[in-house]
């Protein structure tokens, strides 16, 4: 007798590929056996050493001709009698990598063209008892976008080719400004096979924490096909102790159970720095009424309240944005995170733990992952939750001018149910965001975008991706989830341009890109949450020689080898633009990587610095927010990042994590110039006013001593002061302004300054140094 209960089994065995049509590399009719699956191409013919490795030396421009063949996978598996007949059979592609039609024992049964869906095929007519083949062709994606294109229209965009628009496939795949070309291709996520009588087909868990922090958990759930049954549901604690259920529900083709928890009954979920990371599960079983266990299902939750507060301030134009988790603003220091690597079937769990280990341990508590990559998989938000790692999260769309013709919108429409579905149950992820620099690439190039239309269709405009983030999007995220929907990153909202500093999120590309700011400038330059800015840095020389393979030839800056893995547009100049202005530098590679990693490390410990300071209570969060553009690399290479591909941090790493401890302190020196005769430019007076301050991000208020020394470099003058002082809980005090010590005042632009070095420190009680800064 066949069994009742559903079962899942991966089909991951067996696989072979081939290059269709043949070639040098992969010879026709030419199949090999994969090494691990799921996988991809490159993956593959990397382990057969069939093809050089694209992340050393200008390998990259070698391997282009991968992704535009067209490739095949098959496999054979064997099905035993009770699967074939049980009442229901599926397959299920948790991801195809992009365009592919899938065949069943020669039969189709599946094209596929989106790599962010998932596909449920029901296969029961085509299955049999024994051995059954399985076979996926793929067409070269990059080929297919530009035949959609020419079928379109080419659009405007910021890095890769126009075609990726038309395709939903990992952007960055096209190349970007810190990654290579590398069209993947292939079977990137797992294949089940599943056979059912019934089976819960969605879980739907909802929970509603208003100010008082009652929970009100509604649990939805779906049943395929609708069959009379009864369901149990269970609620049980981090240790499996069981802390609420229900049972008996009533189940025909959908079930829900209802329950309500005070505060003090469930433990709440905090980011790390806060409270704790408690992750409860529900669990459902569905019987049919002989009891007979047709299906259960687990996920994990967890118990918080997670709001984004746009507020007025008290004393400033424009509003707040904030998070507010539990009744508590939190300060936002995190980082951006793209692919972190070109072959993402190459991540395991350990990698992502590794990464999101290393984000924690810098004090950091808040994540991007950014639009041009991919929704992350499980693991990632599980790791992120257990951490107690906020997730931002965009949908991928990035820095393009996306169509939105009918076949386009059906597709991004199912990738956004999909996702949102996957994704809304972790208590890590509080913001979905519709793109990356959608809005600005409009702005840039003069697009249709009137800020004050709130309510036509878009899609007939030259900017008709706005009907996806201001139609198509939220409704979907409204649907299926509880999490807060904006726009887009950066978004200010209220009729404002994504660059007004008193609205929304910025970009703050001024240093780098734009006017190419002194980085010194960063408290200017601040925006209510700044969620990308950034500066370049080599990584670790080992990683550069890496790179180069053993060629000493090319082991110089500006190098053919170096300038291939350093993909930002102007970087020669950009990059010795800020070295000139900070340092006398050399040009021995050694010594150069050295100067660009102490240039990065001061500018973002400077923006991180500066930007607590404006977090200064409530009503008066000026910048609550702060992410590096970025933290990892999907390859060697020179970039933002202040952890480089092989896990490597670079200085930078170290300073922010400086920036972000519990407790601060930062300072500032600027020159003064006043006219005593308003008639007069030539008699004036010059004066350097230092300021001082301290942060605290702890709930509790900290008593401490301010230290601060100052000494001349070119003499033995020193001065010491100590204030005993107090630091406000959750924000940032203000502890002094005045005349910088030692710093005579100067009526004449040909006096020479002192070079006056001023060191703070904060010490408790014992003496232990809660903070530091020298400037």
């Amino acid at each position: 007798m066949p069994s009742v209960t559903a079962t899942s089994r991966p089909v991951n065995e067996g696989w072979k590929f081939t290059h269709v049509g043949g070639g040098e590399v992969v010879k026709k009719d030419e199949w090999i056996s994969v090494k691990k699956f799921p996988t991809t191409v490159h993956v593959e013919l990397l382990e057969e050493k069939r093809i050089p490795d694209p992340f050393i030396g200008l390998n990259e421009w070698d391997v282009q001709w991968i992704g535009e063949a067209e490739w095949s996978f098959k496999t054979e598996f064997s099905v035993a009698d009770e699967e074939a007949s049980a009442s229901n059979a599926d397959l299920v592609f948790d991801g195809l990598d992009t365009f592919a039609t899938v065949l069943l024992n020669g039969k189709e049964i599946l094209q596929a063209n989106n790599q962010f869906v998932a596909h449920r095929v029901p296969v029961k007519d085509t299955l049999k008892s024994g051995t059954n083949e399985l076979v996926i062709n793929f067409a070269s994606a990059f080929r297919q976008g530009r035949e959609i294109e020419k079928q379109h229209e080419k659009l405007h965009l910021w890095n890769g080719d126009s075609s990726r628009l038309h395709v939903r496939k990992a952007q960055y795949n096209y190349g970007w400004d810190w990654g290579p070309v590398l069209m993947t291709v292939g079977p990137w996520k797992p294949i089940y096979l599943e056979t059912y009588n019934a089976r819960i087909s969605d879980i739907d868990i909802r929970i509603d924490i208003p100010g008082n922090l009652t929970a009100h958990v509604d649990v939805q759930f779906t049943l395929d096909p609708p069959t009379k049954a009864k369901a149990s549901v269970t609620i049980k604690k981090p240790n499996g102790n069981v802390l609420i259920g229900g049972t008996n529900i009533p189940v025909t083709d959908s079930g829900v159970a209802k329950f309500k928890l005070s505060r003090g009954v469930y433990d709440a979920w905090y980011p790390v720095g806060y409270g704790g990371q408690p992750i409860h599960a529900v669990e459902i079983e569905i019987a049919d009424e002989q009891q007979n266990v047709l299906d259960s299902k687990s996920q994990k939750i967890a118990f918080r309240r997670a709001r984004v507060v746009q507020d007025e301030l008290i004393d400033q134009e424009g509003r707040t944005f904030l998070f507010e988790i539990n009744n508590v603003r939190i300060f936002c220091g995190g980082s951006n995170w793209i692919p972190a690597d070109s072959f993402l079937t190459t991540m395991t769990p350990d990698r992502y733990r590794a990464w999101l280990r290393l984000l924690v341990n810098g004090n950091q508590n808040m994540i991007r992952v950014w639009g041009g990559g991919v929704y992350e998989a499980d693991a990632f938000y599980d790791i992120c939750d257990e951490l107690g790692i906020l997730v931002w999260q965009d949908f991928m769309f990035g820095c393009g001018q996306y169509p939105a013709y009918d076949s386009f919108l059906k597709s991004v429409e199912i990738e956004a149910e999909q996702n949102v579905k996957r994704l809304r149950h972790h208590p890590s992820v509080v913001i979905l965001a519709g793109n990356n620099e959608d809005y600005q690439v409009a702005e840039s190039y003069k697009l249709d975008l009137d800020y004050s239309d709130e309510t036509s269709d878009f899609r007939k405009t030259n900017f008709p991706a706005r009907h996806i983030y201001e139609r198509l999007l939220p409704s979907v995220v409204e649907k299926f989830s509880n999490i807060h929907y904006h726009r887009s990153s950066p978004y200010s909202g209220f009729g404002k341009p994504t660059t007004d500093k008193t609205y929304g999120d910025l970009h703050q590309w001024n240093v780098w890109h734009g006017s190419q700011e002194p980085w010194h400038n960063w408290d200017i330059l601040a925006g209510r949450f700044v969620s990308e800015f950034g500066m370049e840095g080599y990584p670790n020389i080992r990683t550069v020689d890496y790179w180069l393979g053993g060629n000493k030839e090319e082991r110089y800056p500006q190098s053919r080898t170096m300038n291939n893995h350093n993909k930002a547009d102007g970087f020669e100049r950009r990059l010795e633009l800020y070295l000139v202005e900070n340092f006398k530098h050399s040009f021995e590679i050694e010594s150069y990587v050295y100067y660009t990693q102490i240039m990065q490390a001061e500018t973002l410990a400077s923006a991180y610095r500066l930007w607590r300071r404006n977090w200064k209570g409530k009503g008066r969060e000026y910048t609550a927010g702060a992410l590096v553009w970025q933290i990892n690399d999907c390859w060697p290479v020179t970039s933002w990042a202040i952890v480089d591909y092989f896990l490597r941090p670079k200085p930078a790493y170290f300073t922010i994590k400086r920036e972000l401890k519990p407790f601060t302190v930062g300072m500032t020196r600027k020159e003064k110039k006043t006219f005593p005769d308003e008639l007069s430019a030539a008699v004036f007076t010059i004066e350097t006013v230092l300021e001082v301050w301290g942060t605290n991000s702890t709930l509790s208020e900290k008593q401490a001593t301010l230290e601060v020394t100052s000494f001349d470099l070119h003499s033995d003058w020193t001065d010491t002061w100590t204030k005993n002082i107090v630091l406000a809980p959750n924000s940032s005090t203000e502890l002094f302004k005045g005349d910088l010590p030692g710093q005579p005042k100067r009526t004449k632009l040909s006096e020479i300054p002192k070079t006056i070095i001023v060191s703070a420190r904060l010490l408790d009680k014992s003496g232990k140094v809660l903070g530091r800064y020298s400037n």
